[in-house]
Protein backbone atom coordinates (compact mmCIF):
# COMPACT_ATOMS: atom_id res chain seq x y z
CA UNK A 1 0.00 0.00 0.00
CA UNK A 2 2.84 2.40 0.92
CA UNK A 3 4.57 1.69 -2.41
CA UNK A 4 1.33 2.41 -4.32
CA UNK A 5 0.90 5.72 -2.48
CA UNK A 6 4.48 6.70 -3.35
CA UNK A 7 3.92 5.87 -7.00
CA UNK A 8 0.67 7.86 -7.08
CA UNK A 9 2.42 10.81 -5.38
CA UNK A 10 5.26 10.65 -7.90
CA UNK A 11 2.79 10.62 -10.80
CA UNK A 12 1.01 13.65 -9.33
CA UNK A 13 4.30 15.51 -8.90
CA UNK A 14 5.31 14.76 -12.48
CA UNK A 15 1.90 15.87 -13.73
CA UNK A 16 2.02 19.11 -11.72
CA UNK A 17 5.56 19.85 -12.86
CA UNK A 18 4.59 19.27 -16.49
CA UNK A 19 1.55 21.50 -16.04
CA UNK A 20 3.70 24.27 -14.56
CA UNK A 21 6.16 23.96 -17.46
CA UNK A 22 3.31 24.14 -19.96
CA UNK A 23 2.13 27.42 -18.44
CA UNK A 24 5.58 28.95 -18.18
CA UNK A 25 7.72 30.87 -20.67
CA UNK A 26 11.41 30.31 -19.91
CA UNK A 27 13.88 33.04 -20.89
CA UNK A 28 17.68 32.96 -20.62
CA UNK A 29 19.40 36.35 -20.50
CA UNK A 30 23.05 37.25 -21.03
CA UNK A 31 24.36 40.49 -19.51
CA UNK A 32 27.56 41.62 -17.84
CA UNK A 33 27.43 40.53 -14.20
CA UNK A 34 31.16 41.00 -13.58
CA UNK A 35 34.03 43.04 -14.97
CA UNK A 36 34.29 46.62 -16.13
CA UNK A 37 30.91 46.68 -17.90
CA UNK A 38 28.86 45.33 -14.99
CA UNK A 39 28.23 48.14 -12.50
CA UNK A 40 27.08 50.90 -14.85
CA UNK A 41 25.61 48.78 -17.63
CA UNK A 42 25.18 45.04 -17.08
CA UNK A 43 23.55 45.26 -13.63
CA UNK A 44 21.20 48.14 -14.59
CA UNK A 45 20.12 46.11 -17.64
CA UNK A 46 19.43 43.18 -15.32
CA UNK A 47 17.38 45.45 -13.05
CA UNK A 48 15.31 46.78 -15.94
CA UNK A 49 14.48 43.27 -17.13
CA UNK A 50 13.77 41.92 -13.63
CA UNK A 51 11.44 44.81 -12.87
CA UNK A 52 9.57 44.59 -16.16
CA UNK A 53 9.10 40.81 -16.20
CA UNK A 54 7.82 40.88 -12.61
CA UNK A 55 5.39 43.66 -13.54
CA UNK A 56 4.29 41.72 -16.63
CA UNK A 57 3.64 38.61 -14.53
CA UNK A 58 1.49 40.68 -12.14
CA UNK A 59 -0.31 42.55 -14.93
CA UNK A 60 0.72 45.88 -13.38
CA UNK A 61 2.18 47.52 -16.50
CA UNK A 62 0.00 50.36 -17.85
CA UNK A 63 -2.29 49.58 -20.81
CA UNK A 64 -2.01 48.12 -23.36
CA UNK A 65 0.33 45.80 -21.44
CA UNK A 66 -1.88 45.30 -18.37
CA UNK A 67 -2.79 41.63 -18.85
CA UNK A 68 -0.80 39.18 -16.69
CA UNK A 69 1.99 37.20 -18.34
CA UNK A 70 3.04 36.86 -21.97
CA UNK A 71 0.30 35.28 -24.07
CA UNK A 72 -1.15 34.04 -20.80
CA UNK A 73 2.06 32.36 -19.63
CA UNK A 74 4.07 33.33 -16.58
CA UNK A 75 7.63 34.42 -17.40
CA UNK A 76 10.48 32.63 -15.66
CA UNK A 77 13.94 33.97 -16.34
CA UNK A 78 17.56 33.61 -15.34
CA UNK A 79 20.79 35.48 -16.05
CA UNK A 80 24.24 34.40 -17.19
CA UNK A 81 27.40 36.49 -17.22
CA UNK A 82 28.36 37.99 -20.58
CA UNK A 83 31.98 38.41 -19.50
CA UNK A 84 34.53 36.20 -21.18
CA UNK A 85 34.33 36.95 -24.89
CA UNK A 86 32.32 35.74 -27.87
CA UNK A 87 33.61 32.15 -27.93
CA UNK A 88 32.40 31.66 -24.36
CA UNK A 89 29.07 33.31 -25.17
CA UNK A 90 28.44 30.98 -28.11
CA UNK A 91 29.06 27.98 -25.82
CA UNK A 92 26.72 29.46 -23.18
CA UNK A 93 24.10 30.11 -25.85
CA UNK A 94 24.17 26.48 -26.98
CA UNK A 95 23.86 25.37 -23.35
CA UNK A 96 20.78 27.54 -22.76
CA UNK A 97 19.12 26.20 -25.89
CA UNK A 98 20.11 22.52 -25.88
CA UNK A 99 20.30 21.73 -22.17
CA UNK A 100 18.19 24.32 -20.39
CA UNK A 101 15.52 24.33 -23.11
CA UNK A 102 14.72 28.03 -23.01
CA UNK A 103 11.90 29.45 -25.11
CA UNK A 104 13.74 32.72 -25.81
CA UNK A 105 17.31 33.95 -25.44
CA UNK A 106 17.77 37.66 -24.71
CA UNK A 107 20.59 40.06 -23.95
CA UNK A 108 24.06 40.91 -25.30
CA UNK A 109 25.66 44.27 -24.72
CA UNK A 110 28.97 43.78 -26.53
CA UNK A 111 28.90 44.27 -30.29
CA UNK A 112 31.45 41.46 -30.61
CA UNK A 113 29.01 39.05 -28.97
CA UNK A 114 26.14 40.30 -31.12
CA UNK A 115 28.09 39.55 -34.26
CA UNK A 116 28.85 36.00 -33.06
CA UNK A 117 25.43 34.88 -31.79
CA UNK A 118 22.96 35.35 -34.73
CA UNK A 119 24.34 32.64 -37.03
CA UNK A 120 24.21 30.13 -34.16
CA UNK A 121 20.66 31.22 -33.32
CA UNK A 122 19.53 30.57 -36.87
CA UNK A 123 21.38 27.25 -36.94
CA UNK A 124 19.50 26.11 -33.81
CA UNK A 125 16.24 27.82 -34.85
CA UNK A 126 16.25 29.63 -31.52
CA UNK A 127 14.27 32.85 -31.11
CA UNK A 128 16.78 35.46 -29.91
CA UNK A 129 16.37 39.10 -28.94
CA UNK A 130 19.48 41.28 -29.00
CA UNK A 131 18.84 44.07 -26.50
CA UNK A 132 21.62 46.60 -26.83
CA UNK A 133 24.81 46.02 -28.87
CA UNK A 134 25.22 48.90 -31.30
CA UNK A 135 27.18 47.86 -34.37
CA UNK A 136 25.11 48.36 -37.55
CA UNK A 137 26.82 45.35 -39.09
CA UNK A 138 24.50 42.74 -37.49
CA UNK A 139 21.71 43.23 -40.02
CA UNK A 140 23.55 45.30 -42.62
CA UNK A 141 25.95 42.44 -43.33
CA UNK A 142 23.65 39.53 -42.52
CA UNK A 143 20.06 38.32 -42.64
CA UNK A 144 18.56 36.19 -39.87
CA UNK A 145 15.16 34.61 -39.39
CA UNK A 146 15.20 33.96 -35.64
CA UNK A 147 17.05 37.08 -34.45
CA UNK A 148 15.67 40.55 -33.64
CA UNK A 149 17.30 43.64 -32.15
CA UNK A 150 14.95 45.82 -30.10
CA UNK A 151 17.38 48.74 -29.69
CA UNK A 152 18.48 50.92 -32.62
CA UNK A 153 22.03 50.53 -33.89
CA UNK A 154 24.68 53.14 -33.25
CA UNK A 155 24.60 55.00 -36.56
CA UNK A 156 21.80 57.20 -35.25
CA UNK A 157 23.84 58.09 -32.14
CA UNK A 158 26.61 59.61 -34.19
CA UNK A 159 24.45 61.14 -36.92
CA UNK A 160 22.38 62.87 -34.23
CA UNK A 161 25.57 64.02 -32.50
CA UNK A 162 26.78 65.71 -35.66
CA UNK A 163 23.36 67.29 -36.25
CA UNK A 164 23.33 68.50 -32.64
CA UNK A 165 26.56 70.40 -33.30
CA UNK A 166 24.97 71.96 -36.37
CA UNK A 167 21.82 73.01 -34.50
CA UNK A 168 23.93 74.63 -31.79
CA UNK A 169 26.12 76.49 -34.27
CA UNK A 170 29.27 74.57 -33.30
CA UNK A 171 31.59 74.19 -36.30
CA UNK A 172 34.51 71.84 -35.60
CA UNK A 173 37.89 72.56 -37.19
CA UNK A 174 40.22 70.08 -35.47
CA UNK A 175 38.77 66.74 -34.33
CA UNK A 176 40.19 64.03 -32.06
CA UNK A 177 38.64 60.68 -31.20
CA UNK A 178 39.09 57.89 -28.67
CA UNK A 179 37.09 54.69 -29.26
CA UNK A 180 37.53 51.06 -28.27
CA UNK A 181 39.34 48.89 -30.79
CA UNK A 182 36.54 46.53 -31.80
CA UNK A 183 33.35 46.66 -33.87
CA UNK A 184 31.47 49.12 -31.65
CA UNK A 185 34.25 51.68 -31.41
CA UNK A 186 35.35 51.38 -35.01
CA UNK A 187 31.82 51.66 -36.41
CA UNK A 188 30.90 54.56 -34.10
CA UNK A 189 33.89 56.61 -35.16
CA UNK A 190 33.38 55.81 -38.86
CA UNK A 191 29.76 57.00 -38.67
CA UNK A 192 30.58 60.18 -36.74
CA UNK A 193 33.59 61.08 -38.89
CA UNK A 194 31.61 60.57 -42.08
CA UNK A 195 28.71 62.62 -40.68
CA UNK A 196 30.87 65.63 -39.80
CA UNK A 197 32.67 65.31 -43.15
CA UNK A 198 29.35 65.77 -44.92
CA UNK A 199 27.88 68.41 -42.59
CA UNK A 200 31.04 70.46 -41.93
CA UNK A 201 33.04 69.86 -45.11
CA UNK A 202 35.82 67.59 -43.87
CA UNK A 203 37.21 69.09 -40.65
CA UNK A 204 40.78 68.00 -39.92
CA UNK A 205 41.23 64.82 -37.86
CA UNK A 206 44.23 65.44 -35.60
CA UNK A 207 44.18 62.30 -33.43
CA UNK A 208 42.56 58.85 -33.62
CA UNK A 209 43.01 56.64 -30.56
CA UNK A 210 41.82 53.02 -30.41
CA UNK A 211 42.64 51.49 -27.01
CA UNK A 212 41.80 47.89 -26.23
CA UNK A 213 38.36 47.32 -24.71
CA UNK A 214 38.43 47.36 -20.89
CA UNK A 215 41.94 48.88 -20.94
CA UNK A 216 41.11 51.11 -17.96
CA UNK A 217 44.18 53.35 -18.21
CA UNK A 218 44.25 56.15 -20.80
CA UNK A 219 47.26 58.30 -19.91
CA UNK A 220 48.97 57.74 -23.26
CA UNK A 221 45.81 58.44 -25.27
CA UNK A 222 44.96 61.55 -23.23
CA UNK A 223 48.47 62.90 -23.77
CA UNK A 224 48.23 62.29 -27.52
CA UNK A 225 44.89 64.08 -27.73
CA UNK A 226 46.11 67.04 -25.67
CA UNK A 227 49.19 67.47 -27.87
CA UNK A 228 47.01 67.44 -31.01
CA UNK A 229 45.03 70.49 -29.76
CA UNK A 230 41.52 69.57 -31.00
CA UNK A 231 38.48 71.78 -30.59
CA UNK A 232 36.17 68.71 -30.71
CA UNK A 233 36.64 65.31 -29.04
CA UNK A 234 34.46 62.31 -29.93
CA UNK A 235 34.20 59.11 -27.91
CA UNK A 236 31.92 56.08 -27.82
CA UNK A 237 33.63 54.57 -24.75
CA UNK A 238 31.16 52.98 -22.35
CA UNK A 239 30.93 51.20 -19.00
CA UNK A 240 34.00 51.14 -16.76
CA UNK A 241 36.18 52.35 -19.65
CA UNK A 242 34.15 55.55 -19.94
CA UNK A 243 34.11 56.09 -16.18
CA UNK A 244 37.92 55.78 -16.07
CA UNK A 245 38.40 58.02 -19.09
CA UNK A 246 36.20 60.79 -17.68
CA UNK A 247 37.91 60.76 -14.28
CA UNK A 248 41.42 60.66 -15.79
CA UNK A 249 40.56 63.36 -18.35
CA UNK A 250 39.05 65.64 -15.72
CA UNK A 251 42.16 65.34 -13.56
CA UNK A 252 44.33 66.51 -16.47
CA UNK A 253 41.95 69.14 -17.84
CA UNK A 254 41.42 67.44 -21.18
CA UNK A 255 37.86 68.69 -21.59
CA UNK A 256 38.72 72.32 -20.76
CA UNK A 257 37.85 74.78 -23.56
CA UNK A 258 36.87 71.95 -25.89
CA UNK A 259 33.60 70.57 -27.24
CA UNK A 260 33.29 66.97 -26.11
CA UNK A 261 30.72 64.52 -27.49
CA UNK A 262 30.24 61.23 -25.63
CA UNK A 263 27.83 59.26 -27.78
CA UNK A 264 26.67 56.73 -25.14
CA UNK A 265 27.40 58.30 -21.77
CA UNK A 266 24.19 58.69 -19.76
CA UNK A 267 24.66 55.39 -17.91
CA UNK A 268 27.87 56.54 -16.18
CA UNK A 269 26.58 59.94 -15.04
CA UNK A 270 25.28 58.59 -11.68
CA UNK A 271 28.73 57.21 -10.83
CA UNK A 272 31.08 59.89 -12.21
CA UNK A 273 29.03 62.76 -10.76
CA UNK A 274 30.98 66.03 -10.53
CA UNK A 275 33.93 64.45 -12.34
CA UNK A 276 32.22 65.29 -15.61
CA UNK A 277 32.24 69.03 -16.36
CA UNK A 278 29.10 70.92 -17.30
CA UNK A 279 28.47 71.26 -21.02
CA UNK A 280 29.70 67.87 -22.25
CA UNK A 281 27.42 66.69 -25.05
CA UNK A 282 25.76 63.44 -23.97
CA UNK A 283 24.01 60.70 -25.93
CA UNK A 284 22.01 57.84 -24.40
CA UNK A 285 21.51 55.67 -27.51
CA UNK A 286 17.88 56.77 -27.58
CA UNK A 287 15.50 58.92 -25.52
CA UNK A 288 16.15 57.21 -22.21
CA UNK A 289 16.28 58.48 -18.61
CA UNK A 290 16.29 62.29 -18.56
CA UNK A 291 15.66 62.21 -22.32
CA UNK A 292 12.52 60.02 -22.13
CA UNK A 293 9.17 61.40 -23.34
CA UNK A 294 6.46 62.62 -20.97
CA UNK A 295 4.06 59.67 -21.33
CA UNK A 296 2.13 57.56 -18.84
CA UNK A 297 4.25 54.48 -19.59
CA UNK A 298 7.55 56.38 -19.38
CA UNK A 299 6.66 58.14 -16.14
CA UNK A 300 5.35 54.91 -14.56
CA UNK A 301 8.57 53.09 -15.46
CA UNK A 302 10.89 55.84 -14.20
CA UNK A 303 8.96 56.39 -10.96
CA UNK A 304 8.59 52.70 -10.11
CA UNK A 305 12.22 51.88 -10.98
CA UNK A 306 13.42 54.66 -8.69
CA UNK A 307 11.34 53.26 -5.84
CA UNK A 308 12.30 49.65 -6.48
CA UNK A 309 16.06 50.20 -6.65
CA UNK A 310 16.46 53.42 -4.62
CA UNK A 311 18.04 55.31 -7.51
CA UNK A 312 17.88 58.98 -8.54
CA UNK A 313 17.55 58.45 -12.28
CA UNK A 314 16.90 55.65 -14.76
CA UNK A 315 19.52 55.09 -17.45
CA UNK A 316 19.85 53.66 -20.92
CA UNK A 317 20.34 49.96 -20.04
CA UNK A 318 17.26 49.92 -17.81
CA UNK A 319 15.14 51.39 -20.59
CA UNK A 320 16.63 49.02 -23.16
CA UNK A 321 15.64 46.05 -20.99
CA UNK A 322 12.08 47.37 -20.73
CA UNK A 323 11.90 47.87 -24.50
CA UNK A 324 12.92 44.26 -25.14
CA UNK A 325 10.50 42.81 -22.56
CA UNK A 326 7.55 44.78 -23.96
CA UNK A 327 8.49 43.77 -27.51
CA UNK A 328 8.06 40.13 -26.50
CA UNK A 329 4.77 40.81 -24.74
CA UNK A 330 3.30 42.79 -27.63
CA UNK A 331 4.26 40.22 -30.28
CA UNK A 332 3.23 37.12 -28.31
CA UNK A 333 -0.03 38.66 -27.10
CA UNK A 334 -1.00 39.66 -30.64
CA UNK A 335 -0.11 36.21 -31.97
CA UNK A 336 -2.11 34.52 -29.19
CA UNK A 337 -5.11 36.75 -29.89
CA UNK A 338 -5.08 35.94 -33.60
CA UNK A 339 -4.16 32.24 -33.40
CA UNK A 340 -6.05 31.41 -30.20
CA UNK A 341 -3.06 29.42 -28.95
CA UNK A 342 0.47 29.99 -27.71
CA UNK A 343 2.51 30.53 -30.89
CA UNK A 344 5.52 28.56 -32.08
CA UNK A 345 8.76 30.39 -32.92
CA UNK A 346 7.86 30.40 -36.59
CA UNK A 347 4.38 31.74 -35.88
CA UNK A 348 5.39 34.55 -33.54
CA UNK A 349 8.17 35.70 -35.89
CA UNK A 350 5.49 36.78 -38.36
CA UNK A 351 4.07 39.12 -35.70
CA UNK A 352 7.50 40.39 -34.69
CA UNK A 353 8.60 41.39 -38.18
CA UNK A 354 7.82 45.06 -38.70
CA UNK A 355 6.21 45.34 -35.26
CA UNK A 356 5.52 48.80 -33.81
CA UNK A 357 5.28 49.02 -30.03
CA UNK A 358 5.17 51.59 -27.25
CA UNK A 359 8.03 51.73 -24.75
CA UNK A 360 9.16 53.85 -21.77
CA UNK A 361 11.41 55.57 -24.33
CA UNK A 362 8.68 56.31 -26.84
CA UNK A 363 7.59 54.38 -29.90
CA UNK A 364 9.89 51.85 -31.56
CA UNK A 365 9.36 50.03 -34.84
CA UNK A 366 11.10 47.11 -36.56
CA UNK A 367 11.83 49.10 -39.70
CA UNK A 368 15.22 47.82 -40.87
CA UNK A 369 16.85 44.44 -41.48
CA UNK A 370 13.76 43.04 -43.21
CA UNK A 371 11.72 43.88 -40.13
CA UNK A 372 14.22 42.57 -37.57
CA UNK A 373 16.03 45.80 -36.59
CA UNK A 374 14.35 48.52 -34.53
CA UNK A 375 14.57 52.26 -34.98
CA UNK A 376 13.31 55.02 -32.69
CA UNK A 377 13.68 58.74 -32.15
CA UNK A 378 16.97 60.04 -30.77
CA UNK A 379 17.79 62.75 -28.25
CA UNK A 380 21.05 64.51 -27.37
CA UNK A 381 21.74 66.97 -24.55
CA UNK A 382 24.46 68.39 -22.31
CA UNK A 383 25.67 67.54 -18.82
CA UNK A 384 24.72 69.88 -15.97
CA UNK A 385 25.30 69.37 -12.25
CA UNK A 386 22.12 69.93 -10.21
CA UNK A 387 23.18 70.85 -6.68
CA UNK A 388 19.66 70.46 -5.29
CA UNK A 389 19.22 66.93 -6.64
CA UNK A 390 22.93 66.16 -6.17
CA UNK A 391 23.26 64.53 -9.55
CA UNK A 392 24.20 65.26 -13.14
CA UNK A 393 21.22 66.03 -15.36
CA UNK A 394 20.98 66.14 -19.14
CA UNK A 395 19.78 69.56 -20.28
CA UNK A 396 19.64 71.65 -23.47
CA UNK A 397 18.07 68.65 -25.20
CA UNK A 398 17.46 68.33 -28.94
CA UNK A 399 15.20 65.63 -30.39
CA UNK A 400 15.60 63.93 -33.77
CA UNK A 401 12.97 61.87 -35.56
CA UNK A 402 13.83 58.23 -36.20
CA UNK A 403 13.81 58.63 -39.98
CA UNK A 404 16.05 61.70 -39.70
CA UNK A 405 18.93 59.75 -38.15
CA UNK A 406 18.40 56.20 -39.45
CA UNK A 407 18.95 55.05 -43.03
CA UNK A 408 16.08 53.75 -45.16
CA UNK A 409 15.58 50.01 -45.40
CA UNK A 410 18.14 48.26 -47.59
CA UNK A 411 20.81 50.98 -47.43
CA UNK A 412 23.93 50.60 -45.28
CA UNK A 413 24.37 53.37 -42.73
CA UNK A 414 27.82 54.44 -43.89
CA UNK A 415 26.75 54.55 -47.54
CA UNK A 416 23.71 56.65 -46.58
CA UNK A 417 25.82 59.08 -44.58
CA UNK A 418 28.43 59.48 -47.29
CA UNK A 419 25.63 59.97 -49.81
CA UNK A 420 24.44 63.05 -47.91
CA UNK A 421 21.55 61.51 -45.90
CA UNK A 422 19.33 61.21 -48.96
CA UNK A 423 15.57 61.28 -48.17
CA UNK A 424 16.18 61.89 -44.46
CA UNK A 425 12.95 63.04 -42.80
CA UNK A 426 14.20 65.78 -40.50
Amino acid sequence: MIKIKKIVLLILLIFNFSNIKANEMKIGISTFLSGGAASSFGIPLKQGLEFMFKAINKGSVPAPYNTPGIAGKKVSFFFIDESGGSTKQVAEFRNMVQRQKVDVVMGYISSGDCLAIPSVADELKQLTVLIDCGTPRVFEEGSYKYVFRTGPHAAMDNIAGALYLKRKGIVPKRVAAINQNYAWGQDSWADFKSSIDVIFNNPKVVSEQFPKIFAGQYGTEISAIMVSKPDLIHSSLWGGDLESFIIQSNARGLFRNKTVFLSAADHVLPTVGKNIPDGVIIGARGPHGDLAPNTKLANWFKDEMKKEYNIKVTTQPMHKGAMAALFLKKAYDEAYSKLNKFPSNEEVIKFMEGLKWDTPSGEAVMALGNGHQAIQDQAIGKSKWNSDKKRVEIVDIEYFKAKCVNPPEGIKSLDWIKGGFQDAEC
